[in-house]
């Protein structure tokens, strides 16, 4: 009586490694890029509400002056969203993102500030770095140092 072995051949199993190989080196870098655009949204949102902040900041205080440790300017120089802004630390609000804790992925900054405009930034750091920095001002005109960081090429 001859008895018969089941199992997968050598070929087989080539086959099925190379299929999951070729799926895992599409999903690895579309799952990197969902989550450096889920990084940046949280980046938007703590931009929307640093700039509620300085909104309530200028209601209690007459001026959008002292909310960082930025001199302020008398007259607003065409702020641009680069990497070479004037940048400080705001003193009224979190001065990263995530603004509830953990690791680092963008640092705000207001950079720049008169008595009534102010331009704040966001610059990636960390696993985010490379994205572009994110701006928002007074107006609430949104703007991306990276226009690949945008969703229109200019604001986000």
């Amino acid at each position: 009586m001859k008895i018969k072995l089941r199992g997968f051949t050598l070929i087989e199993l080539m086959v099925t490694v190379a299929i999951v190989g070729i799926l895992a080196s599409i999903a690895v870098p579309s799952y990197k890029a969902y989550i450096t655009k889920g990084k940046r949204g949280e980046a938007e949102a703590a931009l929307v509400t640093f700039a509620n902040a300085m909104e309530q900041w200028r209601l209690q205080n007459g001026s959008y002056c002292g909310a960082a440790v930025l001199t302020c300017t008398t007259a607003l120089l065409t702020p641009t969203c680069t990497a070479a802004a004037t940048v400080a630390s705001p003193t009224i609000f979190s001065t990263v993102v995530p603004i509830s804790g953990g690791t680092p992925t963008y640092n705000l900054y207001i950079s720049t500030v008169t008595t009534n405009a102010y331009m704040l930034t966001a610059k990636p750091t960390g696993t985010q770095t490379g994205d572009g920095n994110l701006c928002i001002d007074n107006t609430g005109a949104k703007s991306c140092g990276i226009a690949s960081s945008c969703l229109n090429g200019t604001s986000w």
